[in-house]
């Protein structure tokens, strides 16, 4: 339950800001692409623009946590 309420929130935050949405879409794709270095860049595009939604989704907790940690 406290996952669904973190995930809750980091999505409520990424809604509603599009400057923090930006930054946490940016972060979670440069470590997308870190962690597939075999695909090139258009390969690598073409699978960012189909699995971006569940990307974002699943991580949105560790973008903001990430963002929050940037500010310190």
């Amino acid at each position: 339950m406290e996952r669904d309420n973190l995930m809750h929130g980091a999505r409520t935050a990424l809604n509603r800001d599009p400057e923090i949405r930006a930054w946490a879409e940016n972060y979670l794709k440069e470590k997308t692409r870190s962690e597939m270095p075999e695909l090139s860049d258009e390969e690598f595009e073409k699978h960012w623009k189909y699995h971006k939604p569940e990307i974002m989704h699943a991580g949105a907790g560790e973008a903001i946590q990430a963002y929050k940690e940037r500010e310190r």
